[in-house]
C-alpha cells in the first residue's frame, strides 16, 4: 500500500469528519467534483456546497448531518490505493460508527476518490459516492 496517499487520505476524511473547513481546503481541489447518491442524484461542483454541510454540522455538534450526535469513528474496508505517478485512485467502504444511547450504529457506502499531487501536495480531485447494499437484481 502507498503510504504516502494513504496518511494523505486519512487526513482529507478526518478532516471531514471533525468539520475542518481549512483541512478540507487544503486537501481539496478547488475545481473538486462529487457524485454523492445519499445528496442528490447530480453531481456536485466546487467546495461551497460542503463548506455550508460542514459549517451547519460543526453548528449543531454534527457529521454528516445526522439527527442525533454521538462519539463517531471511521474505517475503510477493502481499501485498494491505485497510484499512476502524481495520480492515485482510492477505493474502499466506508464505515461510520456511532456510539448513541440506543447503541452503535454503522453506516456504511462505498467511495472512490481521485487525488492528484499539484505543486508538490495531494489534493482530491473528483468523489464518487455509491451505495454498499445488495443491487435490485440480486435475489
Amino acid at each position: 500500500m502507498d503510504s504516502e496517499v494513504h496518511e494523505f487520505l486519512l487526513k482529507h476524511l478526518q478532516g471531514i469528519m471533525t468539520n475542518d473547513i481549512a483541512s478540507y481546503h487544503e486537501t481539496s481541489a478547488e475545481d473538486l467534483t462529487l457524485y454523492e447518491w445519499w445528496v442528490t442524484p447530480q453531481r456536485i461542483d466546487g467546495l461551497p456546497f460542503h463548506e455550508f454541510m460542514m459549517n451547519s454540522n460543526a453548528e449543531r455538534g454534527s457529521v454528516f448531518g445526522a439527527e442525533e450526535t454521538g462519539k463517531t469513528r471511521f474505517d475503510l474496508a477493502n481499501l485498494l490505493i491505485q497510484r499512476y505517478g502524481d495520480t492515485a485512485i482510492a477505493s474502499y467502504t466506508l464505515l461510520i460508527s456511532t456510539a448513541l444511547k440506543s447503541g452503535v450504529t454503522v453506516a456504511a457506502h462505498n467511495e472512490s476518490r481521485v487525488m492528484m499531487k499539484m505543486d508538490g501536495k495531494w489534493k482530491v480531485v473528483h468523489v464518487h459516492k455509491s451505495p454498499s447494499y445488495s443491487a435490485p437484481h440480486v435475489g
